[in-house]
């Protein structure tokens, strides 16, 4: 029975982040803000861009 990689690599995550909850909750936070930070700067970028488009890309 294999195991497919994808599987693996979820596993490997999870055990990560709890590892880095248990031992650093203060990084563990600061990864959370970080990855927070990043997808709130991607979501203006996109609005951005579709403001541009809707605008008729002038």
């Amino acid at each position: 029975m294999a195991v497919n990689s994808k599987k693996i690599a979820v596993y490997a995550l999870v055990v990560f982040v709890l590892y880095v909850i248990i031992t650093d909750p203060a990084k563990a936070a600061s990864y959370v803000q970080i990855g927070f930070e990043g997808i709130s700067d991607a979501a203006k970028a996109i609005g951005q861009f579709m403001t541009w488009v809707a605008n008729g890309a002038k």
